[in-house]
């Protein structure tokens, strides 16, 4: 969204100035296509601290800063809601509090609809490890074989034995402690996403107004404007078209687990709309759960890997063909850097962290290749 501009702030050229001639010009274009690299390590250095300090507060002010960095992701994704409602001549304060508790609402719907499937499937799993059992003896043998290699080269290279490690199991917890261990911080983090993001939909593009009211020249204003614009429709963009390639995913591993006799289709479904937030990672991990799942609930072994046949065949095609063309025109990120990001932001954030890695590499990307001292680490960035 393009911010009003004061005419009083607004840079006067010369009359002679508004008509640049064409050496001129295409000598601005070849400055603006130059990708500057810093040359003095002083810059490098300093660059490489500020780095450092920042991922170092972001790890450990991870508490308060990730439901902060949610609320911003979630603005970028509803601000279009909030917009529509104000067109219907609804009070921009009344309308964020309207899109706040639709999307409370869905997720505690949500969660209630899920519990009692999820608490059936936790119950049965204590019966089905028998029948887990017997599909994994079809692979026990080549486990055995490998064990036994393993203990002829230790025993060849006289390795001396390690010392038994003591394990301490906990039994008071139960399932039910170790699920709810970490409730208080999840409500915490919540509370703090719903506050912040209820106060940045009713705040608007106030922050852009004053940046550019405080930015000196006219070409800075300008400059922050474009960042400001390109970052909300390619974000906004890309969650609205993840988030309906995923609802689409959802439905149909919902209806294939529903016609293969898995039963608790909602369940899967939403199981399968939640992973696919996660590039690469997520999927994997879904066809993990449907393997399992598979195994607790078939007597066949051919039979128990139907569903991840089916999980994994549905996710080809949305993942290899539908989702990469919508995508394409907005996004060219470099796989490579794709998976380190997943994986860095895993680590600092957990799985929260995975979901936002990609827009907030994307957001990355628009602000440098609009900055032309950061336009070779845009370019870097870059995908085929």
């Amino acid at each position: 969204m393009v911010a009003a501009i004061p005419p009083t702030q607004c840079p006067s050229f010369p009359l002679d100035v508004d008509r640049p001639e064409p050496h001129a010009a295409a000598t601005e274009a070849a400055d603006e296509a130059e990708m500057p690299l810093p040359s003095d390590p002083q810059t490098f250095f300093l660059g490489g601290l500020f780095a450092l300090g920042v991922l170092a507060a972001l790890y450990v002010a991870s508490s308060i800063i990730l439901p902060v960095v949610v609320a911003l992701v979630l603005n970028l994704l509803l601000q279009p809601a909030v917009r529509l409602l104000g067109r219907l001549h609804l009070p921009r304060a009344v309308g964020a509090l309207f899109t706040v508790f639709l999307v409370i609402g869905a997720l505690v719907g949500t969660v209630a609809a899920l519990s009692v499937p999820a608490t059936t499937w936790a119950e049965r799993l204590p019966e089905g490890i028998p029948r887990l059992e017997a599909h994994l003896r079809v692979i026990s043998a080549p486990i055995q074989a490998l064990q036994k290699v393993i203990q002829q080269a230790e025993q060849a290279a006289d390795a001396p034995p390690g010392r038994g490690s003591i394990v301490s199991v906990r039994r008071d917890l139960g399932i039910t402690g170790v699920l709810f261990a970490g409730t208080r911080s999840v409500l915490d983090g919540l509370f703090t996403t719903v506050l912040v993001l209820y106060f940045l939909l009713v705040a608007g593009n106030i922050f852009l107004r004053r940046t550019v009211e405080i930015l000196p020249t006219f070409n800075n204003k300008r400059q922050a404007v474009d960042i400001a614009q390109q970052v909300q429709e390619d974000i906004s963009g890309y969650l609205v078209t993840i988030t309906a390639m995923n609802a689409a995913v959802g439905v149909t591993t919902a209806a294939a687990m529903y016609l293969c006799g898995l039963g608790d289709p909602l369940l899967w479904g939403t199981t399968a709309f939640l992973l696919n937030y996660i590039p690469i990672l997520g999927p994997l991990v879904g066809v993990c759960i449907f393997v399992l799942v598979g195994m607790l609930s078939f007597e066949s072994l051919w039979w128990a890997l139907l569903p991840p046949v089916l999980y994994f065949g549905i996710h080809l095609v949305e993942g290899e063909t539908v989702t990469p063309m919508l995508l394409a025109r907005r996004f060219t990120l470099n796989p490579v850097l794709i998976i380190l990001s997943l994986v860095f932001w895993f680590w600092m954030w957990g799985v929260l962290g995975a979901i936002l890695a990609v827009p907030m590499l994307a957001i990355l990307k628009i602000i440098c290749d609009r900055l032309r001292p950061l336009k070779a680490l845009g370019h870097f960035l870059e995908g085929e």
